[in-house]
């Protein structure tokens, strides 16, 4: 598979590129991106040959939004995907601060969490009015869980059920105005209760299939296959601690995790193939994976990112890490021959 190779969507006609661009970085997580450099990203990752780009109003406060649309709003529009967040309103604040929630320089809007009707319609809306478009592709729910809410988890999940936030997302699909719904969350357990509710698009999962970790394999990918719910695969780098920047989850690595990735990157080096390059490659396999949207902060990030996706990989080095126990047994390989490869059967614990 090749980065700019186009999968289809089991439940819609949007086609995306294997390789995607994740677009945080551009609204300067952790620390600042140029404006220049923010352009020339998105326009490399155009002469790359990449179709489509997720943001969210978060990232950066919209600050994300706001250049990509002006980086994309001349480009033929029948010609990329994107897709945008709601679950967060962006009230305007003065007081906000730079490196607030880990973003260089956020613009002056304050994040409220709201996954009511309501909120839903008028987040797409504020959406569209940042990109300068009029419509977006897919729509994800943005960090909707037990772990990201605590205590409130109940009281937010009831707003997307009782209060109709799903209602929204569903009319919005059945009205054409996104062609695609789902989850852009770090927690897979959110998204096999939000499949018990509504028939979801398409989920971006965030760290939670990776070369690192494969947590969600069964139950969530497996229902995922089943019920045509396509994973859009964020974060594979696990924050960076994938590229060599000891992150993990957003927060510095904890030991065992520094010490699963030497392992990683042993097998790796002795088959002389980049770690960043495997940590690309290895969840594409899975038969419910259509895309892979690792960030880039410029140029040169983009070129090496397109250029690790489409590195030869020997097989050798998929079923060492498997035999090393590195990976979960039953994960998928993307490997030349199949039978090194066998899918995980449904149902399996």
């Amino acid at each position: 598979m090749l980065a700019t190779d186009s999968i289809e969507l089991p439940r819609s006609n949007l086609k995306l590129t294997a390789l995607g661009m994740g677009c945080a970085i551009i609204g300067g997580l952790y620390r600042a991106t140029r404006e220049e450099d923010a352009r020339a990203a998105v326009d490399e990752a155009w002469e790359l040959g990449l179709r489509y780009f997720d943001t969210a109003p978060y990232y950066g406060f919209t600050l994300s939004e706001h250049r990509l649309g002006a980086a994309l709003r001349k480009r033929p529009r029948q010609d990329y995907v994107i897709s945008t967040k709601v679950g967060r309103l962006m009230k305007p604040d003065a007081s906000v601060k730079p490196g607030e929630n880990d973003w260089a320089t956020p613009l002056p809007f304050r994040p409220v969490y709201d996954y009511t009707y309501d909120a839903i319609m008028r987040s797409h809306e504020d959406s569209l009015q940042r990109l300068g478009l009029a419509h977006v592709d897919i729509l994800f729910v943005h960090d909707i869980g037990r772990m990201t809410h605590g205590d409130q988890h109940m009281h937010y999940w009831k707003q997307l059920t009782t209060g109709g936030g799903f209602k929204a997302l569903d009319e919005l699909r059945n009205s054409g105005q996104v062609a695609a719904i789902g989850l852009g969350v770090n927690e897979w357990e959110i998204v096999v209760d939000s499949m018990q509710e509504i028939d979801l698009d398409c989920t971006l999962l965030a760290g939670r299939y990776t070369l690192l970790e494969q947590t969600s394999l069964s139950p969530l990918l497996d229902a995922c296959e089943r019920a045509g719910n396509a994973i859009v695969i964020g974060g594979p780098f696990n924050s960076g601690i994938l590229v060599g920047n000891r992150k993990f989850n957003y927060q510095d690595a904890p030991p065992e995790i520094i010490s699963r990735v030497e392992k990683l990157e042993t097998v790796c080096r002795a088959f002389s193939v980049p770690l960043p390059a495997a940590a690309l490659q290895f969840p594409m396999a899975h038969p419910a994976v259509v895309s892979c949207i690792p960030g880039g902060r410029d140029v040169a990030q983009l070129r090496q990112n397109a250029a690790w996706f489409d590195l030869p990989i020997p097989d050798e080095l998929w079923v060492t890490l498997k035999t090393q126990g590195l990976v979960d047994e039953r994960a998928p390989l993307p490997v030349s021959s199949p039978s090194l490869s066998p899918l995980p059967s449904a149902g399996t614990a």
